[in-house]
């Protein structure tokens, strides 16, 4: 298996960067107030990082969303799609 991994806070950033200037919800917050700072989906105390552990370790995201129903398939998809350009664009580090 290709072994990648990307930087979790440029990943983010830039997430919350593209959606800044949209009337869309932000799919991740970061805030010292809600799991000191921990970015997680946005409504949520489920980290970013929760997602992509899952499936590194083979889940499915059906499986993710079944364990975490406060994550809206919508946001996850956005995580997902957003990491998807990344890595195409070769964005990510190995």
């Amino acid at each position: 298996m290709l072994d990648v991994s990307i930087s979790m806070k440029a990943f983010l950033a830039e997430v919350i960067m593209r959606q800044s200037d949209k009337t869309q919800t932000q799919p991740v917050t970061i805030d010292p107030e809600i799991m000191s700072g921990v970015p997680v989906f946005t409504g949520t105390r489920v980290p970013i990082q929760t997602l992509f552990d899952y499936l590194m370790d083979g889940c499915s995201l059906s499986e993710f969303l079944e364990n975490f129903p406060s994550v809206s398939h919508e946001a996850a998809l956005k995580i997902l799609s957003y990491a998807a350009q990344r890595a195409a664009n070769g964005k990510v580090t190995a």
